[in-house]
């Protein structure tokens, strides 16, 4: 349904049946991994100005993983990331993945 590179890949579907009897069907809710399922790979100091998108490219290659970045940094709004300058973000490998020291 998603493809292998969107955080709703591999999310379950459910169905709700309304009192008419029509099906309505939806994604089962997704859970941020928690933090330490995360290999830290770099931190990025923000600057003023940056975009979330942009620093994505960056390190990732495709600024539309910027959910893998959240998730990372336990954030729910992407714009959190950015607002302060001199932030330290995480950037880290794919939850549950090791990264591999000095590669």
């Amino acid at each position: 349904m998603f493809p292998i590179t969107s955080r709703y890949y591999n999310i379950k579907t459910a169905q709700h049946e309304t009192p008419d009897g029509k099906q309505i069907v939806y994604l089962r809710r997704r859970f941020i991994p928690p933090p330490e399922r995360f290999a830290l790979l770099f931190e990025h100091v923000v600057t003023e100005g940056e975009r979330l998108d942009n620093i994505t490219f960056k390190y990732m290659g495709d600024p539309e993983q910027f959910w893998r970045i959240c998730d990372a940094n336990a954030v729910l709004r992407p714009e959190e990331l950015t607002e302060t300058t001199g932030r330290s973000i995480r950037i880290t490998m794919p939850a549950g993945i090791p990264a591999t020291p000095n590669a």
